[in-house]
């Protein structure tokens, strides 16, 4: 095969191999596995849901092997593993986001990573710091295509995610620099991920970061045993960007993320989710609690009105009659007049508040809700949201947020993160089981192998 070198995949796959473990800095693997430990927390309390329950049943007819599941019920093949994790880390609209490529990085990456690294028994340091090149990686693909994937109904954590996932199994499998490249190549055919979920509020979407885990894992093997793909998956005329994002340009536009690769560190500027919904929508859900204690009960405002930026407008919006009444408590992580009403009606929202349909009350009030365009905007850098809401007296009261809490922006402390870890492990792990998942995550380089991880995850649990 010729190892053209203008080709974008062969040059990623160059500077990936190129990079130095070492020059990894120490905050970074710090942030890294304070991601991971959160990704593993939104999984777990998944498990005790109802989203979790396909994943459930699914885990129990998969065939056995060697890699830990999130819901404890049994090993299984790495790229089985993968695709149960994955759907587990994303099922609750809980995992972390890098709002400005606007990929949920750890829900892809940290399930292929984990699955490759225990079934070849790559060590948990391996592991992260593949974990840290995937995330680099998949960020720079999303800065690149500049929102094109989601513009034409394409969600980029999978359809990106599937050759980057391939890319890390590579390294961990230990494959060489064409087997890297042609693994992209295959998982290029295997790259799906579809916002048609939005049409019923379906609980598709989960299985998106699992799929294209499980693909990745796939693709790489395939790549391994001498199946061959195209070298130019990323910016052929039927490559990824042009095929999903249908951006000519965009390929170019990685070609020049790439030159700081292994210098510049974007994993400092990913976001944990404090709320579990769209991450669209988090400030909305925080003016309107600023809101609400400035107005005390919720029966005293007469409308809302909301704007929002033109690029996370469909998501959220569109229709908005449909978005007024979802069709399920599931379907309200992607409806900005029902979970504004939420949290104003019912004084927070949190897990519960998408285990059940909205109550007539939310629904009043998000039927009194309307919305226009946020202009100008910072979308998707940053996630903007301005509530003003007119009282049965007259009064006319606003707010408006910059971005949401968690962001870059306006960061987060890791011992909120821990605490989100704790509040959604308790959910069906005991004290002690929680402590040492968390000594695994916060010491990962004195630990050799996954076992103390995997005994945690496979002890019994706690009744839900």
């Amino acid at each position: 095969m010729s190892k053209d070198m203008h080709h974008l995949a062969r040059q990623l796959v160059s500077r990936w191999m190129a990079l130095d473990g070492a020059l990894v800095p120490d905050d970074v693997r710090q942030f890294a596995a304070l991601h991971c430990l959160d990704a593993m927390g939104v999984g777990i309390a998944a498990a005790s849901l109802g989203q979790g329950q396909p994943y459930a049943r699914y885990t129990r007819q998969a065939a056995p092997g060697p890699v830990s599941t999130l819901n404890g019920i049994k090993g299984l093949d790495a790229s089985d593993a993968a695709l149960v994790n994955g759907g587990l880390i994303h099922s609750l609209e809980y995992d972390d986001t890098h709002t400005e490529s606007i990929v949920h990085g750890s829900a892809v990456l940290l399930p292929a990573a984990m699955a490759v690294a225990q079934a070849v028994g790559a060590s948990p340091a391996a592991m992260l710091e593949t974990y840290i090149k995937g995330y680099e990686c998949l960020i720079r693909i999303g800065l690149a295509a500049q929102g094109g994937f989601q513009r034409h109904g394409f969600q980029i954590t999978s359809v990106a995610g599937t050759l980057v996932t391939a890319l890390m199994a590579c390294d961990l499998m230990g494959a060489d620099e064409d087997q890297c490249v042609d693994a992209m190549g295959i998982a290029l055919s295997q790259s799906s991920g579809v916002f048609e979920f939005l049409s019923n509020g379906s609980s598709v979407k989960s299985m998106h970061p699992g799929w294209s885990a499980h693909a990745g894992v796939v693709a790489a093997r395939l790549a391994m045993a001498g199946l061959q793909g195209p070298q130019t998956s990323l910016e052929g005329q039927r490559g990824l960007f042009m095929a999903f994002a249908r951006d000519p340009d965009a390929a170019a536009r990685l070609q020049g993320h790439l030159a700081d690769f292994g210098t510049t560190w974007h994993l400092r500027d990913v976001a944990f989710k404090l709320v579990p919904s769209c991450h669209y929508l988090h400030s909305f859900v925080e003016a309107a609690g600023e809101l609400a204690e400035q107005i005390g009960d919720a029966a005293q405002i007469e409308r809302i009105h909301v704007k929002i930026a033109e690029g996370a407008a469909p998501i959220v919006c569109e229709p908005w009659d449909s978005k007024q009444r979802p069709a399920t408590g599931h379907a309200i992580r992607w409806s900005l007049p029902v979970i504004t009403a939420a949290r104003f009606v019912e004084g927070k929202v949190d897990l519960d508040t998408f285990t059940h349909s909205p109550s007539q009350p939310v629904l009043d009030l998000a039927a009194r809700t309307t919305w226009e365009p946020l202009r100008p905007n910072r979308f998707p850098r940053h996630f903007e949201a301005d509530v003003q809401c007119v009282l049965r007296d007259g009064r006319v009261l606003g707010i408006s947020k910059d971005d949401v809490l968690g962001n870059a922006s306006r960061p987060v402390t890791a011992q909120k993160v821990l605490e989100k870890f704790e509040a959604n492990a308790a959910r069906s792990l005991s004290p002690a089981m929680i402590d040492q998942i968390v000594g695994f995550w916060l010491h990962i380089e004195d630990h050799a192998d996954f076992d103390l991880l995997a005994n945690s995850l496979m002890s019994p649990r706690l009744t839900p």
